[in-house]
């Protein structure tokens, strides 16, 4: 009774505070026995639970803050304590739900996702259908508990709260007022948790390499909120990872492509450069790509994995297979922009929903439909998942095909038809297709939780049925039956296939980015490419420019990816990896990782384990250009196609033909010596800056001619 007198009217708001820390602690508490390997010492748990009081106490002070201010104002008066009594119970029902809500989902997201629940959760809820059914199939048990925890949670709250406030605190509205600075003082001291110019962050508590260990320390709440908070940081990379002179950041993306600066053919697209293809026959092949949802290395036996994907392995004895490919990142998104852009992770969401990348973004989608191409996108799911479809038809996809477009399917499961049905309909489709080369990009869905899959389909690698061992089996099955049909049709001969995935299964480890985690397969076979094991270091970004080299598709490009049949030999592989908020990048056995607050760490990878060494100031500073590189692209809409005159141009075009082309005109004598001068093209959405293609045409012979287009 001493305690509730002394407090008076910010008595309920103080047990409430209270009950928070202790909630959050227990709750803590709990988890550190959902994943005990991988806690190491004694000092690590208590560190955790010390560092979590700080956090609690963070997330607790914003809790309260609204009703401690209000509480001079309103409690005890005539006209207004029956508002205050109700507020005050519903703020804390709310506020207690919301608390327990994120605590009790955790144990499943840690599960999934190896982190507690970040941006990927408020993502997801745009997507209810998905999630709904998904949780009803594959976590029907865990969603009733978190209903029932709940829903006890806020009406104890709201209970609680109520029958404190029954009896007015006889307190005068002087010395309410009078209280109210002192108690805003700690508030805004236990917001900030900290006496520096930056108030506390997830940084200021981390000490372990094991971003799941340092996670444990936070509570998911706060995870949460400070996620949707760092969301207006996200597009722009130098607020996480530093700044550097943008001129600098070109030149050194550049020169990691192998490519001279000369080759770097405009001002207004930076990274846009000439591409020759290996492949010289004049044909114009088909290109097709399977994404396969989350197939990660450890499935896959020949890449140290479990012996679930036979049929990929014997397909790897015909074509191109990457014994070192790496996912840029850890969502579908993500490889989707890797794989049809050729962009570069960033911390922030993929350029796939981004609003300045909606339309006018460079995709191999866009550059093909220019050269003649029919370009597709085919899923089993509804295509408006992540913006896919909307990105797509913006960037030169011609046709979207999904769940609707599928008339009797054999099973529909919660993310679409199962990659049997998906398959078919692709191969019916290309069978279908004549007149002109196509481009098809098919995303499969069946390896994806719930992992449902058609009854009787495979022999089980293990019970019960819908396991993803089970569904990463059966994906692996409707693969080879694809192949098998594909191998006897009319296109086979003219068309050119990559099978990679999308990213791996669960990417989660004790590191700050668990490199092997990000490790996927990836074969290239068709006609031309020739049998072999690529065993250097290789990225998602690689492949479409490597695929159109094999296709025979010489062009002017943006992607930084490198042909990976023309590397020199000289040039290590790399590979750029996005975790949660760290990006590495990886070049040879030398790892950079970027982390907030401007945090720079070196290791060596070596038998899949990072030993710290000294940082390398240029690798660094290499790490960080391509990190602030894609933010800053992005931001200015520099990743674009150029001119027509650009991309119908290539190094076979005969001189004579440029020559008889760029006849100068009045327009062209006027401006033409700034043009060459400069020795570097203007080009800007399509057209030449002053609409005179034919100072274009002369830079660009000027270059062929001095020979410094490589």
């Amino acid at each position: 009774m001493k305690i509730k007198s002394a407090t008076g009217p910010f008595y309920p708001i103080l047990t409430c505070f209270l009950l928070i820390l202790i909630s959050l602690s227990l709750s803590r508490i709990g988890l550190l026995f959902v994943k005990p390997h991988r806690i190491s010492t004694l000092q690590d748990i208590v560190q955790i639970l010390m560092n979590g009081v700080r956090i609690d106490i963070v997330t607790a002070a914003y809790g309260v803050a609204i009703p401690t201010i209000l509480a001079p104002f309103f409690e005890g008066y005539l006209y207004t304590k029956k508002i205050w009594k109700r507020f005050l119970s519903i703020w804390f029902c709310f506020l207690f739900s919301f608390l327990m809500l994120m605590e009790t989902v955790t144990p499943t997201f840690i599960t999934e996702y190896d982190v507690r629940p970040n941006r990927l959760f408020i993502e997801y809820l745009i997507y209810p259908k998905e999630i709904l059914t998904m949780l009803w199939n594959g976590y029907l048990f865990q969603s009733l508990f978190v209903i029932v925890l709940t829903t006890v949670a806020g009406y104890s709250g709201f209970s609680f709260v109520k029958k404190m406030t029954e009896q007015p605190f006889k307190w005068h509205p002087v010395k309410k007022f009078a209280a109210l600075p002192l108690l805003l003082v700690l508030i805004f001291a236990g917001s900030r948790s900290s006496l520096g110019h930056r108030g506390i962050n997830p940084s200021n508590v981390a000490f372990s390499t094991d971003a799941l260990v340092n996670d444990l320390t936070l509570n998911s709440s706060y995870s949460l909120l400070y996620a949707v908070y760092r969301m207006k940081d996200e597009a722009d990379a130098s607020a996480m990872y530093g700044k550097m002179d943008p001129q600098k950041m070109i030149e050194i993306v550049r020169n990691t492509t192998g490519y001279k600066n000369s080759a770097f053919v405009c001002k207004d697209i930076p990274s846009l450069r000439y591409l020759p293809a290996t492949e010289n026959s004049g044909k114009k092949y088909n290109l097709v790509i399977i994404l396969e949802e989350s197939l990660g290395s450890e499935f896959v036996e020949s890449l140290g994995g479990l012996p679930l994907t036979p049929n990929l392995e014997k397909l790897s004895k015909e074509g191109m297979w990457f014994n070192r490919l790496y996912a840029t990142g850890t969502r579908s998104v993500t490889g989707i922009e890797a794989l049809i852009t050729g962009f570069l992770p960033t911390p922030g969401r993929s350029v796939v929903k981004l609003g300045k990348s909606q339309n006018n973004f460079f995709t191999i989608a866009s550059l093909l439909s220019s050269r003649g191409y029919h370009t597709q996108f085919i899923y089993g799911g509804e295509s408006n998942f992540d913006n896919m479809k909307g990105f797509f038809l913006g960037n030169g996809f011609q046709q979207v095909i999904d769940q609707k477009d599928y008339d009797h399917p054999d099973f529909e499961s919660t993310w679409g038809v199962s990659d049997g049905d998906l398959f078919n309909k692709a191969h019916n489709l290309f069978s279908r297709q004549k007149d002109s080369p196509f481009f098809s990009l098919v995303f499969t869905s069946s390896n994806h939780a719930p992992f449902e899959f058609p009854d009787n389909a495979i022999e089980l690698y293990e019970t019960p049925k819908n396991t993803v061992h089970n569904a990463v089996k059966y994906a692996d099955k409707a693969l080879s039956d694809f192949f098998t049909k594909a191998k006897k049709s009319n296109y086979w001969d003219n068309t050119i296939f990559l099978v990679v995935a999308d990213h791996n299964s669960r990417v989660y480890g004790n590191k700050l980015v668990p490199v092997e985690r990000f490790r996927i397969p990836g074969l290239i076979i068709g006609p031309g490419v020739k049998p072999m094991v690529y065993d250097e270091i290789a990225s998602q970004i690689d492949l479409p420019t490597t695929l159109l080299s094999l296709m025979g598709i010489s062009g002017y490009v943006p992607m930084l990816g490198r042909d990976l049949t023309q590397k020199p030999k000289d040039l290590p592989g790399r590979a750029i990896l996005q975790f949660y908020k760290y990006q590495a990048y990886l070049s040879g056995n030398q790892m950079i990782i970027l982390q907030p607050e401007n945090k720079i760490e070196q290791f060596e990878y070596k038998q899949a384990t990072l030993f710290p060494v000294k940082t390398d100031i240029t690798l660094a500073d290499t790490a960080l250009a391509h990190a602030l590189w894609a933010s800053y692209t992005y931001q200015k809409q520099l990743y674009r196609l150029a001119a027509p005159e650009l991309l119908s141009f290539s190094n076979n075009t005969p001189i004579s033909t440029l020559s008889k082309s760029v006849a100068p005109t009045k327009a062209g004598v006027q401006n033409r010596s700034e043009i060459l001068d400069n020795n570097t093209l203007h080009c800007v959405s399509g057209f030449h800056r002053n609409g005179n293609n034919v100072l274009l045409k002369f830079a660009l012979l000027k270059k062929i001619l001095s020979g410094d287009l490589q």
